[in-house]
């Protein structure tokens, strides 16, 4: 899985790759209209978003972006708390990401849809991005 790689993403008016999504699990029921409230302060609020439940997991990215915007909502979700953006500029990625620290949402593992990991199941991605995580905190404990 590791064949992707770490790419570092600018902040560009370019495209990132995939549909214009967001694919994101692990919120309960109740922190999902706060993140749509979030994603309103970025002025993201007209990108749709999948909500990924755990009976998905064994999905592939790429038939999971396909679905609606909206899928799974009110429904809360036991998956890792993550954020998969397809398709947003990159700039948007950066102001997502910087509102969600500054309004304290709480942590979520973050990842942009690449044409390798579309290919990935939900539950290969969030087993990748824990050990990403668990790295880089290991490495800072370390310094």
């Amino acid at each position: 899985m590791n064949d992707a790689g770490f790419e570092k993403v600018t902040q560009t008016d370019t495209a990132m790759y995939g549909p214009r999504r967001l694919l994101v699990c692990g919120f309960s029921a109740e922190a999902q209209p706060k993140f749509l409230t979030v994603l309103k302060m970025a002025d993201m609020a007209d990108i749709p978003v999948v909500w990924a439940m755990a009976g998905q997991k064994d999905q592939r990215l790429g038939t999971l972006l396909a679905l609606d915007g909206g899928h799974g909502r009110g429904e809360a979700s036991d998956l890792p708390r993550a954020i998969i953006v397809s398709g947003i500029m990159e700039k948007q990625l950066h102001r997502l990401m910087d509102i969600c620290r500054k309004t304290g949402m709480k942590g979520a593992l973050w990842a942009a849809l690449t044409p390798t990991s579309e290919k990935w199941t939900l539950s290969s991605l969030l087993h990748e991005l824990s050990a990403e995580r668990t790295q880089l905190a290991n490495r800072k404990s370390a310094q």
